[in-house]
C-alpha cells in the first residue's frame, strides 16, 4: 500500500478547498516576494471560485491529497494554443510532491503536444530552480518580472 500523498484530477467537490489552499498556502508564499497587498490580489484573481471551478470542470487542475486533506495543487491550460503549467504548488513538508504533480499534469496533455510552458516570478527563485531541474529553459523574462520556461515534452 502506498504511503503518503495521492496525486488524482480534481473534482466540482474540490473546488473550495483549492481555494482555501491558495488562500492559506500560496498567499503567504508570495507576500515576502510581492508584498502582502500584491500577493493578496494574486490569490482574488487567480484562486477564486469561478476561475477554479470553470478549471476544475476543463479538467485542468490536479490535487494531491494526505490523509483527505490538500498537500499540493497543479493546474494546467492553453495560452492561445500553447500548453502553460499554470500553478504548481505543494506544503514545505511535501518537497519532491511538486514533481509528481508536474508529471500528472504533463501526462494530461495531447499526444500531440511537442512543448509545455511554465511561468514563475523572477523573484521565485525556488520555483525557478525547480523548473530548471524538471528540464524548463528560460524561453523569455517579461518586463513584468514574469519569467517564460520552455521544456520539450
Amino acid at each position: 500500500m502506498e504511503s503518503g500523498p495521492i496525486v488524482r484530477d480534481a473534482d466540482r467537490d474540490d473546488v473550495m478547498a483549492v481555494c482555501r489552499f491558495g488562500e492559506e498556502h500560496v498567499r503567504a508564499h508570495y507576500a515576502p516576494l510581492i508584498g502582502d497587498e500584491e500577493a493578496a490580489r494574486q490569490v482574488r484573481m487567480w484562486w477564486n471560485t469561478a476561475n477554479i471551478a470553470g478549471a476544475v470542470a476543463l479538467g485542468e487542475v490536479v490535487i494531491a491529497e494526505d490523509g483527505g486533506r490538500p498537500a499540493g495543487v497543479g493546474q494546467r491550460g492553453l495560452d492561445g494554443d500553447e500548453h502553460v503549467i499554470r500553478k504548481l504548488y505543494t506544503l514545505p513538508r511535501y518537497r519532491g510532491l511538486g514533481s509528481r504533480l508536474l508529471e500528472v499534469l504533463i501526462g494530461r496533455l495531447p499526444v500531440a503536444a511537442g512543448r509545455v510552458y511554465a511561468e514563475h516570478l523572477v523573484a521565485d527563485e525556488r520555483a525557478g530552480a525547480f523548473f530548471e531541474r524538471e528540464g524548463f529553459t528560460v524561453e523569455r523574462v517579461e518586463p513584468s518580472g514574469v519569467v517564460r520556461r520552455v521544456r520539450s515534452r
